[in-house]
């Protein structure tokens, strides 16, 4: 099972812009879909970005314009960019690997990694 360990969270003001990155103990070409979700404080997990294998994209509406999801199979990394950020960005975002279609992210073939912090706050 791939290993997975995010970087990149920080505290920044509001309209300022982070890039979470996702490190991957192996080869990522094969991954059917890696994901980005988020939680914050006394609120339900929340599903804020897909790519698959073949480059397709998906965004939660919340983000939509204004986070960018990408992956780089050569370096074995997901990323997430996001910009123009909101206090309501503020959650601690994890990274998540299906490997096939029919896996969930809750099936102990998937992959999680341990999360980053962002904080969006004046």
């Amino acid at each position: 099972q791939v290993q997975l360990v995010e970087s990149g969270g920080d505290s920044v003001q509001p309209g300022g812009s982070l890039r979470l990155s996702c490190a991957a103990s192996g080869s990522i070409v094969s991954i059917y879909a890696m994901s980005w979700y988020r939680q914050a404080p006394g609120e339900q997990r929340e599903l804020v970005a897909t790519v698959t294998s073949t480059g397709t994209t998906n965004y939660a509406d919340s983000v939509k314009g204004r986070f960018t999801i990408s992956r780089d199979n050569a370096e074995n990394t997901m990323y997430l960019q996001m910009n123009s950020l909101k206090p309501e960005d503020t959650a601690v975002y994890y990274c998540t690997a299906r490997p096939t279609r029919w896996v969930t992210v809750n099936s102990p073939a998937a992959s999680w990694g341990r999360g980053t912090q962002v904080t969006v706050s004046s």
